[in-house]
């Protein structure tokens, strides 16, 4: 039984495959709204989507009811959304995908999403990522990674992650491309603990910057770079609010200062 449900058939040219997962790796939802973003500024429509019945226990993240047309009552389910683009002239097209962490058969999921990356030619999976850290919200967002072929990272002098622990299933998915001779880079988003607002737009920006260092990406973040300053005066306006919260920013400068 396939778990993949393909909505369109487009012809694409050498895509590049955008990967981000809600909920465990997705710190301020930085990586999700970033994958979103691209598919809304380039154009993506429908490719497929994950069938959620073999994945998600639905008690945990429960479908929606809506209205339609004011009259219908339908169901919308929790799944992986896949969008494609196409970019005339640009080297290679996109095919997107983001949705929340899977409750069940990673493995599962990680080979239904191999195969429709080898279905339409993928040459190169990025996935994204976004996990708290003690980093300030005043200066330039952290940006670390891991790849199949640690050059990538080296040329893009991006540092890259040395954590061991438990993982969520960008780690999963990542073994799988390793395993199944599949080139990855994930990039992830070092954010402030500390700072509980969310979507933050200055992670999902710094992610898209590295993301754009990394293959050509031809999209405008003007918008998002509003986005961004926004959110920073907003977190500047609540830690000055917040005597306790401006002392530990403060405490976390110098320690930075000192290192």
């Amino acid at each position: 039984m396939s778990h993949l449900v393909v909505h369109a058939r487009p012809a694409l040219r050498r895509p590049v495959m955008v990967l981000a997962f809600g909920g465990w790796s997705d710190a301020g939802q930085a990586a999700t709204t970033a994958v979103r973003f691209l598919s809304q500024q380039l154009g993506g429509r429908p490719l497929a989507s994950i069938d959620p019945e073999e994945f998600y226990d639905f008690t945990v993240v429960r479908p929606q009811v809506r209205q339609r047309d004011g009259r219908q009552r339908v169901i919308e389910w929790t799944t992986v959304e896949i969008h494609s683009a196409a970019i005339g002239g640009a080297p290679h097209d996109f095919i997107f995908g983001w949705g929340p962490e899977p409750h069940l058969k990673w493995k599962t999921l990680c080979a239904t999403l191999l195969a429709l990356a080898r279905e339409w030619g993928t040459e190169l999976i990025v996935t994204l990522g976004g996990y708290l850290a003690e980093v300030l919200y005043t200066t330039p967002v952290p940006v670390t990674g891991f790849a199949t072929d640690p050059e990538r990272l080296q040329r893009l002098d991006i540092a890259p992650i040395h954590y061991e622990g438990p993982t969520g299933i960008v780690g999963v998915f990542a073994d799988a491309c390793r395993s199944a001779g599949v080139e990855h880079v994930s990039l992830w988003a070092a954010l402030p603990h500390y700072i509980a607002a969310i979507p933050n737009p200055r992670g999902s920006l710094a992610l898209l910057l590295r993301l754009g260092a990394l293959i050509d990406l031809p999209v405008d973040l003007s918008s998002l770079r509003d986005d961004a300053a926004r959110f920073e005066q907003q977190v500047d306006e609540a830690v000055a609010q917040d005597a306790q919260l401006s002392g530990y920013v403060r405490e976390l400068k110098k320690r930075q200062m000192a290192h």
